[in-house]
């Protein structure tokens, strides 16, 4: 009997090609690349798809629907001019929102109360802000209630624009979906609609309701409504803690759900406040959802009603009266969870799974890719040293394409300087594609620099090993954006295990890893898509990271582009490298055309005005008078007022920031006039108490006290503050601005150690220039930034005690 047959092993191919040691090695490879390329273009064709908003209803929709057209009509009223709170416009526009609440049949009152601000938006120098504010509430009662569902926008805008999207948008959304509701059945749990006011000076309006209206005393589910923008998908991208419950409501019942937890993260780590922090800050629970596109007209002039996209509104509308229903509908009782979601879109709707299964998952993938990179070397596709060679010369893309994306937009605004002062350019599209067809270039230019040495598959194994590497990482840091590195790696993982059970040569391996492409593509995409209006382009370098991290989620199929390199020698091998190199000077053609274009098409005229700031302050006590605009590098217009960098430190009513300013004209403006109402000492303490009123229509008053003057504790309107001690040299120590305040003044109580003389420094702020002595109105192709300081007008006097 003869001995048994040996199985041959696979051994490293000493010499072979590129082509030889590819994941996926069809025989007709031109047809094998278009068709995977094809497959991916129409998955991120869907993705695209996904993303776009609905089409807008009409008026005359069904009563229970959301119409768009309907909603616009109140926007129209809503946004008709600036209407900060405490104005006369903001007191009309809230008339109307009543009325239209009252005209529903709806239990509607007004809260009127003094608020402190929620969050962190306030200037004051070490003190505090408060607010005078008039919420407007209406409760549709429930059948049997398991507790309260509260659909919350502000109606405020800020003093330099309307506010047609920011939030007229959320405010005519929820009176359009009260009136749908209030048209059906009714619900089993109580419907509460709030209309904030002064959420633009200090979120002070959701703090009051939060803190102190009878129907917050028992918490419940809060659906805040906001815009940043006038344009995009309207994207739920905050929630309270352990979201699970809250997640998998919103994944079924809003018609179009866009939200990541990815975006969750990121928010809760920046220092950004809407109404919802008030709400979260009294232990409510909820999600926060917002479109963001278009950000160039956020707080400016230019947001008005007419650059709204009445698609974002209508997908505002469809899943708020959508979520609003369900949750009306279900047992509140039962939403608590203990560990947040990890989710995502995918055309059709939104994935979801447990946050217990983000590091399991991430470990996967790490053991996946280790297999895969074990079978490789085993198999004769990959040595050792490569594979590690690959690991290391993947990091290269991951560096260089968000760096040359900062350089490419550093290169941009020193072009056009007037961007630095904008959220995002008019017209930015051009500029989004610019940075991916970088990104693109600089993967493929890496790829067709290492693929003969390292070869395909190491390569694809080095981007794979850093996918899953960061899906670790992110899975202890950022555990809600581990999916987006982990999934992508096990599946490109998964994909080259069966490319190399599969027939060498057949079609099976392409389909495997044009599977694995989709995947990082139906993941990945939408995060390069809603990163852009998200961070803006003077942060593109992080789309651009993403953008890199999908073309190493694809790198078999980036493979298939280059030609079958074989055992050619000579002409024909030179002919292959340069055929290889064609998609490199395809994509970096592509980037330079694109940002061309975007400099041709997004120029500052008269629609699109250059933003500019300034601001005017006179000291009514020494006749001082001064411009001063936060502008790095004036434009020309602002340079006309403004030639220096200094501190402002007379002004702590406008924060401590350093600020250009210049010599102005003394305007003939009285300061806000301080009353001493009683001036009292006992044991160590000594109680002062004062009255601020204006001597002008004015939206904010503010009183600091000196430096060396420590202030224990202070009650402004009845609502008590912590004082606090400068210790860094300021002379102005302890502030407090008030913003909306009635006519009759603000009473202010100090309790101050003894043993000082203290000074008060007083200042109120209006808004408008036009008056001012020596303002030179702006050209039409200058406009308004985007500031809660922009048109300030300033006086302040110093009372000694």
């Amino acid at each position: 009997m003869g001995a048994p047959p040996t199985r041959p092993v696979a051994r490293p191919l000493v010499g072979s090609s590129p082509a030889d040691r590819s994941l996926a090695r069809p025989r007709r490879r031109p047809l094998a690349a278009l068709a995977a390329l094809a497959a991916l273009l129409a998955v991120g064709a869907g993705v695209l798809v996904d993303l776009h908003t609905p089409t807008p209803r009409p008026a005359n929709a069904p009563a229970g629907d959301f119409s768009a057209e309907r909603a616009y009509r109140n926007v129209q009223v809503i946004a008709a001019r600036p209407h900060v709170a405490g104005s006369a416009a903001n007191d009309q526009v809230r008339e109307h929102v009543v009325g239209v609440l009252r005209g529903l049949g709806l239990q509607t009152e007004v809260q009127d109360a003094v608020a402190p601000e929620a969050g962190q938006l306030s200037g004051a120098a070490a003190g505090a802000t408060l607010a005078r504010v008039r919420n407007v509430v209406a409760r549709l009662p429930g059948t049997d209630p398991t507790g309260r569902v509260f659909l919350v926008a502000h109606y405020d805008s800020v003093q330099s624009g309307p506010g047609g999207n920011d939030d007229a948008a959320g405010t005519s959304t929820i009176l359009e979906v009260a009136r749908a509701l209030a048209a059906g059945p009714r619900p089993r749990n109580d419907i509460v609609f709030v209309l904030t006011d002064a959420e633009e000076a200090c979120l002070c309006g959701a703090s009051a309701f939060a803190a102190s209206h009878p129907l917050a005393a028992d918490g419940g589910v809060v659906l805040n409504l906001e815009a940043r923008g006038s344009t995009g998908p309207v994207i739920m991208f905050e929630t309270s803690r352990n979201n699970a419950k809250l997640v998998d409501v919103f994944g079924r019942a809003a018609p179009h759900p866009v939200g990541t937890s990815f975006a969750v993260e990121i928010y809760r780590a920046l220092p950004n406040d809407t109404d919802f922090t008030a709400f979260l800050d009294h232990r409510f629970v909820g999600l926060n959802s917002a479109y963001i596109d278009g950000g160039a007209v956020y707080h400016t002039p230019l947001d008005t009603p007419a650059a709204m996209d009445r698609g974002s509104l209508q997908q505002h509308g469809d899943n708020a009266l959508g979520l609003a229903r369900e949750f009306g509908r279900t047992d509140l009782k039962k939403l608590g969870s203990d560990h947040d979601a990890t989710y995502f879109p995918v055309p059709g709707g939104l994935v979801r799974y447990p946050g217990w299964l983000i590091l399991p998952l991430a470990l996967l993938a790490v053991v996946a890719v280790g297999v895969l990179g074990w079978l490789l070397r085993r198999h004769g596709r990959a040595s050792t040293r490569r594979l590690v060679a690959g690991f290391g010369l993947a990091l290269v893309p991951v560096v260089l394409a968000p760096l040359g994306a900062q350089l490419l937009w550093r290169a941009i605004t020193a072009l056009r300087p007037g961007y630095a002062e904008l959220l995002d350019p008019y017209r930015p599209v051009w500029y989004r594609l610019a940075v991916v067809a970088l990104a693109a270039a600089i993967l493929l230019a890496w790829y067709a620099l290492t693929r003969r040495w390292a070869g395909p598959a190491a390569l694809a194994f080095g981007g794979l090993a850093w996918l899953a590497l960061f899906g670790v990482l992110l899975a202890v840091l950022v555990p809600g954006g581990a999916y987006l590195t982990t999934l992508p790696a096990l599946a490109g993982a998964l994909a080259g295990l069966a490319a190399l059970a599969a027939r060498i040569d057949g079609p099976w391996p392409v389909l495997a890893v044009t599977l694995a492409g989709a995947v990082g593509v139906v993941i990945l995409l939408p995060t390069v898509v809603l990163l852009f209006p998200a961070l803006g382009m003077a942060m593109g370098g992080v789309a651009a990271l993403f953008a890199v991290l999908l073309g190493l989620a694809a790198l078999p199929v980036v493979d298939l582009l280059h030609p079958q390199a074989g055992g050619q020698r000579g002409l024909l091998a030179l002919r292959a490298r340069r055929l290889g190199v064609l998609p490199t000077l395809a994509a970096a053609l592509a980037a330079v055309v694109f940002a061309g274009v975007g400099l041709r098409v997004d120029r500052f005229d008269a629609a699109h005005p250059v933003p500019t700031h300034l601001m005017y302050a006179l000291d009514a006590g020494t006749g001082r008078a001064q411009w001063l605009s936060h502008e790095d590098d004036p434009q020309p217009w602002t340079a006309g007022f403004v030639d220096k960098r200094q501190k402002v430190e007379d002004f702590p009513g406008l924060g401590d920031a350093e600020l250009r300013s210049g010599p102005a004209q003394a305007a003939n403006l009285p300061a806000p006039k301080l009353e001493i109402l009683s001036d009292t000492t006992s044991g160590e303490q000594r109680t002062l108490r004062v009255r601020l009123t204006p001597q002008r229509p004015v939206r904010l008053l503010s009183l600091h006290v000196d430096g060396s003057t420590l202030v224990k504790s202070a009650t402004v309107n009845g609502v008590r503050v912590d004082g606090a001690r400068t210790t860094d040299g300021r002379p102005w120590g302890f502030g407090i601005v008030f913003h909306a305040p009635p006519a009759e003044g603000v009473e202010i109580t100090l309790v101050l150690a003894p043993g000082h003389r203290p000074q008060l420094r007083a200042m109120d702020a209006s808004d408008g220039l036009d008056e001012v002595p020596g303002f030179r109105p702006r050209p039409s192709d200058v406009g308004v930034v985007g500031s809660h300081s922009s048109e300030m007008l300033a006086v302040a006097r110093t009372y000694p005690l």
